[in-house]
């Protein structure tokens, strides 16, 4: 019982109801003023009309937000569109949304209406009061059994207010949802965004990574080593780093809180200087090799090749230290190639699952380029091609 009577207890119930409502006034009032039902069919006509305006799926979009769902924003909401009909298929739902609301309101107002006089009569005639010509009871004389039947109509009644409500709610949703082609624009901009965050959080990983990686490596060294030269020279190194990772973050932050910040101020492999010297400074031999016209790489190939060449050096200097490394950075005919190797330390793992692993592999095959990392001959390998169209 309880749960029967919960749909009352929601004031969306009652705010379906006045929407279905408000759909029969206007044509009603055109039937008390000429009491002649071909009003009416000229009411529905002009309303049908009235839906080939591309502006009435605005006007009704919100109306249907605010009294069907019951909130503007957020869950059923978000599947009625407010925008103006951009084709003639838009235009052609929003008629038969308005003369599919226009008959909902009309029957169940007039069976509403019905139920509510018959259970009047119903009282009526078990209080004695019944008379001929009632609306549905014309009884005369007093029939007391009839007051048994009084919360039949009024529990129909209350069934026609709450399923008209549902059933007007459903066909909305239908009919005033996004079209196939809006859909799959709404879809795009998700999958965009879902690309994007995706960048920021590789951004995030490949950029403070490398600097709590190298800040790490240079801390444990320094004390270690116990000279002071060596720990004014790890300190330096720290603080570049980290003033370094500081300007990533601002950055990646700047493009969180405006969409529209250009990708620019990113760093490219022209930088990559700064890479090897800071893991030069974090105690690994680095022996690079760079040819080629590196300036004239493109920008997304350039960008994403410099974040490449951070998260390899971060995972030398992570997992295998202070070891020798070679860089090997060539710009050469149509073809970006990055090659970093450094030897495998005994016991270091060689499953080549690692998230950051993972970002390589995943930038390359974004750019249309290929990547392998993984053991080979005794060294850990990165080898990575990116096309430079």
């Amino acid at each position: 019982m309880v749960r029967m009577l919960r749909p009352f207890t929601r004031a969306v119930t009652y705010t379906r109801w006045l929407h279905l409502s408000i759909a029969i006034v206007w044509p009603s009032l055109w039937l008390f003023i000429d009491e002649a039902w071909w009003t009416v069919g000229t009411a529905t006509v002009l309303l049908g009309l009235a839906g080939l305006v591309p502006a009435m799926r605005v006007v009704e979009g919100f109306q249907a937000r605010l009294l069907l769902t019951g909130r503007r924003d957020g869950g059923e909401s978000e599947e009625i569109v407010v925008t103006p009909s951009a084709t003639w298929g838009d235009r052609g739902r929003m008629v038969v949304w308005l003369l599919t609301r226009l008959v909902l309101g009309a029957l169940a107002s007039h069976l509403a209406v019905q139920l509510l006089l018959l259970t009047m009569d119903l009282v009526s005639t078990a209080l004695g009061g019944g008379r001929a010509g009632g609306a549905w009871l014309p009884v005369e004389g007093r029939h007391g059994w009839h007051a048994l039947l009084v919360p039949v109509p009024v529990v129909l009644a209350a069934a026609v207010v709450v399923g008209s409500g549902n059933l007007v709610t459903r066909v909305a949703l239908r009919l005033l949802g996004p079209s196939p082609s809006e859909r799959l624009a709404a879809l795009e901009e998700r999958t965009d965004q879902l690309l994007e965050r995706t960048r920021i959080a590789r951004e995030l990983h490949d950029s403070i990574g490398h600097a709590l990686t190298v800040a790490v490596v240079q801390a444990g060294a320094a004390r270690a080593a116990g000279d002071p030269a060596f720990t004014d020279r790890a300190l330096v190194a720290i603080e570049e780093t980290g003033r370094a990772a500081l300007e990533d973050l601002e950055r990646v932050l700047g493009v969180l809180r405006e969409s529209g910040t250009p990708a620019s101020g990113r760093p490219t492999l022209a930088d990559a200087d700064r890479l090897l010297e800071s893991a030069r400074a974090s105690g690994a031999k680095v022996d690079a090799e760079v040819t080629g016209p590196v300036e004239t790489v493109p920008g997304p190939v350039s960008r994403e090749g410099y974040r490449i060449l951070q998260e390899s050096l971060t995972n030398v200097l992570r997992h295998a230290g202070a070891v020798p490394v070679r860089v090997r950075v060539q710009v050469a005919d149509a073809t970006v190639l990055l090659a970093i190797r450094n030897p495998l330390p005994s016991g270091a793992t060689t499953s080549g699952r690692g998230s950051g692993l993972r970002g390589i592999r995943e930038r390359a095959a974004l750019l249309g380029g290929r990547a392998r990392t993984g053991p080979d001959e005794g060294d850990w390998q990165v080898h990575v091609e990116l096309p430079l169209s």
